[in-house]
């Protein structure tokens, strides 16, 4: 087992994709010579060369568009959009033309396109840089949205992305980069769709994925504190979703917590309430709670944002809530 960060999990996975299939190349904004905003493809660009290291200008409809048009000539572009706020410029390429075009054609073209963006906060950038977006594109038939949590799922979760025909956006937590985990050594592979139980437990399921299944860990640290087991479910893709695994965890522990980073209105934690209230509905102590943000856009101040963000502490008192406690 290498023990590796969540950064360098990526760049290993970008470079195995570029050094076993010639057809995969990466476009993105500084992602050439500058080494990529987060330094994934630092060293890419002398490597691999301009033909397979796109640096492209700053127009993220430019750039998707561009890996849409590729996709369907045959090739697998790897597209980065800096943020995943930045995707809103590029929404009718991701939303309209790369998710429905194998649909709308019959199968007869397809989009075997990744993009590879960057969400949450906690960096302290602003409100027009710290939203978390990817439950948008979940509600989108034709979007895989693969959310890491681990460099172990980083490396499995990519590997799998790379035998899809439809596009993926695989969405990177901007506070992970610097997480450490194990990797195995030998090739390996996740499926999508396929949720990960991070600690078992028999009083509570707490439900999350990307940067707040640390969080929710976090909480279920505390809570042993106080005799109060919880068992934490990490989704790892949002679409498709492994409703089965939340379930028969629900099943076990009669109560459930979804938490998120985005804001609770409209989030996608009320689709994973919603069913487990269908699905497990005869095994539940009581509703289905949820913590998420708070209902503002995400302060610049330093002082201001931890307010915002779910923390272990809030996820804690969510569950003697709904224990009774």
């Amino acid at each position: 087992m290498a023990l590796i960060s969540y950064r360098e999990a990526v760049a290993q996975a970008l470079r195995e994709a570029l050094d076993e299939d010639p057809r995969v190349f990466l476009i993105g904004e500084d992602i050439g010579p500058y080494g990529g905003a987060f330094a994934v493809t630092k060293g890419f660009w002398d490597e691999y060369g301009p033909r397979r290291i796109k640096d492209s200008p700053l127009s993220e409809s430019v750039i998707v568009g561009a890996g849409v048009g590729s996709a369907m000539a045959g090739l697998r572009p790897i597209v980065e959009l800096m943020t995943i706020n930045f995707s809103l410029l590029a929404m009718d390429q991701i939303v309209n033309h790369a998710a429905k075009i194998r649909y709308m054609s019959g199968d007869q073209f397809s989009v075997p396109m990744m993009i590879r963006t960057v969400t949450g906060a906690g960096a302290s950038v602003g409100a027009t840089h710290s939203q978390c977006l990817e439950g948008w594109y979940a509600s989108v038939p034709g979007l895989q949205v693969v959310v890491p949590s681990t460099p172990e799922d980083v490396l499995g979760l990519f590997r799998s992305c790379r035998d899809l025909q439809d596009p993926v956006m695989f969405v990177e937590h901007i506070m992970l980069y610097s997480a450490i985990g194990e990797v195995p050594d030998s090739p390996f592979k996740i499926p999508l769709g396929q949720a990960a139980v991070r600690r078992e437990g028999a009083d509570v399921t707490i439900v999350s994925y990307s940067r707040m299944v640390q969080i929710a860990l976090d909480a279920a640290t505390l809570l042993t504190q106080e005799g109060i087991e919880a068992e934490v479910i990490d989704l790892r893709t949002l679409r498709p979703l492994d409703i089965e695994t939340v379930v028969e965890s629900v099943k076990k522990t009669h109560r459930a917590l979804i938490v998120e980073e985005t804001h609770k209105f409209g989030g996608f934690a009320g689709e994973v309430a919603t069913q487990v209230q269908q699905e497990a509905f005869d095994y539940l102590d009581g509703p289905v709670g949820r913590v998420a943000g708070e209902e503002v856009p995400v302060p610049y101040s330093r002082a201001l944002e931890p307010l915002v963000i779910p923390d272990g502490r809030k996820v804690a008192e969510a569950v003697r809530r709904l224990m009774g406690r």
